[in-house]
């Protein structure tokens, strides 16, 4: 389907069930292109509001001390929170875990106008697999060329909150022990950083604190013009102990 104001640009089936790439105009916000996700009916992402994903980099890498950094991205989406996170000089290596390969051969294909950038980055590696998985299996990990390695960052952008679930199996990995489980993929003062749709909430804050010496949530305004004012999301940064 295509028009001067929108088009389809892809549409598959996914174990989840099916997802689309589409692009849109809307004149009143000028000449851009909107790109967007759906699940089903479900919409995803947007390329309308990236702030809070760029901000998952910003505010978690600037939590992580020393050079040539290896770090974790869970979920690849439109590809913001990758990019913002090979902004930092200091990364040496970014593994990408994507549980659809539909969204990774969007990108390698450059279909989303971020493919290009990460396709051209020599330290971005695509790892198609269930981010959730790895994260509670220290012993394999992350890695598929090195078992059990440890990282300096694991930033997740996958569920649209921590009760709110793109799969409703992704309500397990929300516990001390799972959360233990991928902290010991965290090298020693290592640090986790999560997305949320929605304001901090104390309970997962607590959490978070079984498992995290330092827990700290930031909320991250921008203008939506759909409602005419700010909307908020929020980013939880936490950092390892010693060990």
């Amino acid at each position: 389907m295509m028009s001067l104001l929108f088009e389809e640009i892809d549409s598959q089936a996914s174990p989840l069930g099916e997802i689309s790439l589409r692009r849109r105009r809307i004149p009143a916000l000028g000449d851009r292109d909107i790109y967007e996700v759906k699940l089903g009916e479900e919409f995803l992402m947007s390329s309308m509001f990236v702030e809070a994903e760029e901000a998952l980099s910003t505010l978690g890498l600037a939590q992580v001390q020393g050079d040539r950094l290896e770090v974790v991205v869970g979920g690849l989406g439109l590809g913001y929170t990758a990019v913002a996170a090979l902004k930092d000089e200091r990364i040496s290596e970014l593994l990408v875990v994507e549980a659809l390969e539909t969204v990774i051969g969007w990108h390698k294909g450059e279909l989303v106008p971020l493919g290009k950038t990460l396709n051209a980055d020599s330290r971005n590696r695509y790892v198609h697999g269930s981010f959730f998985d790895l994260a509670t299996a220290p012993a394999t990990g992350f890695d598929p060329d090195r078992a059990g390695k440890q990282f300096d960052a694991i930033l997740l952008d996958i569920d649209h909150s921590p009760t709110e679930y793109l799969n409703a199996s992704n309500a397990s990995f929300y516990t001390t022990e799972n959360l233990a489980l991928m902290a010991q993929q965290l090298k020693p003062n290592g640090v986790f950083a999560m997305w949320s749709q929605n304001l901090p909430e104390e309970h997962f804050e607590a959490l978070l604190k079984t498992v995290f010496e330092t827990v700290e949530s930031h909320v991250v305004s921008f203008y939506n013009p759909f409602q005419s004012e700010e909307s908020t999301n929020s980013v939880y940064v936490c950092v390892k102990g010693e060990e």
